[in-house]
């Protein structure tokens, strides 16, 4: 199966990207934590890891225990999501491509020499000496791009603008704790509402909106996690499919699949790191070749 492609990480940011790429033809394995924080838990592939299966947009991911089960999801139709915190299946199952979309905004193991292509996500990675590419995730002119040299622009903490709402518009633990949810994912909230606890200290909404994401209850958290988003645009519906951010970081991992599966593409020899430009270019073209004739 050499159009094959392990993504690390489920959440939505994650989802977004597997989507795409799951529906242009390329086959995806999902690795994951044994409990993953994602706050958009209904378009994140992550959930599976709780719920054992999980559907995005008629798209749909199945918790799996090993490699073996992972194949037999693949040949169904289905996407397999299996909890290997450093992503062991990589060298048992040797894809075509590793995606680190992980979003810790810095690099958790992903080394240039996992895969012929290997991807990293926003801010951590560096071209060359980590990954093969990085797709840029901060809001703004340049927001998907492809990046082959240097790095992406830096985490500045402060989350991306939405109708004139950026931090206040995310709720972050006051303590650490467990967590417990009052409402709901597309529940509509007002300002200073009781949306949560986590141990006695009470998390109440910033501004008015729809509760767009909430974390898991039961979930033991740190002071200033994030633990919920209120989307002030109060579309119910946008709880429950792939955000425009999603879907253009999804679209720039697209790119950079194609871009590196093209053999007229060269690049700098130092951007192969310990591998070779021919073994990589000559890996891919076979991938390539493999890919339009099916798995």
């Amino acid at each position: 199966m050499k159009n094959l492609v392990v993504v690390r990480g489920g959440g939505d940011l994650a989802t977004g990207i597997i989507h795409r790429i799951w529906r242009a033809g390329f086959k995806v394995v999902i690795t994951e934590v044994p409990q993953p924080t994602a706050i958009r838990r209904t378009v994140s592939f992550a959930e599976a890891v709780y719920s054992k299966v999980t559907v995005v947009e008629n798209v749909r991911a199945q918790l799996v225990s090993n490699d073996q089960q992972a194949y037999q999801i693949l040949k169904m139709g289905f996407i397999p999501i299996i909890i290997d915190t450093k992503a062991q299946i990589i060298n048992k199952i040797k894809p075509l491509a590793v995606v680190d979309a992980i979003i810790a905004k810095r690099n958790l193991g992903t080394q240039l020499t996992d895969a012929p292509i290997v991807i990293g996500i926003g801010p951590g990675f560096t071209v060359g000496q980590d990954v093969h590419a990085v797709i840029e995730t901060k809001r703004g002119h340049h927001l998907g791009r492809v990046i082959t040299s240097g790095t992406a622009a830096s985490n500045t903490s402060i989350p991306g603008v939405i109708d004139g709402h950026a931090s206040k518009r995310v709720l972050y633990a006051p303590a650490s704790g467990s967590y417990k949810g009052c409402r709901q994912i597309s529940d509509f909230v007002q300002a200073d509402e009781l949306v949560a606890f986590v141990g006695s200290s009470e998390i109440r909404a910033n501004i008015s909106g729809v509760l767009r994401g909430i974390l898991h209850d039961g979930l033991t958290v740190e002071t200033g996690t994030k633990v919920g988003d209120i989307d002030p645009r109060g579309v119910k519906e946008h709880c429950f499919t792939i955000s425009d951010k999603a879907r253009a970081v999804g679209g720039g991992v697209l790119e950079a699949l194609m871009l590196f599966s093209d053999n007229s593409y060269t690049t700098d020899a130092h951007a192969m790191g310990r591998g070779s430009e021919k073994r990589l270019r000559g890996e891919v073209s076979e991938a390539r070749g493999l890919f339009r004739s099916g798995w």
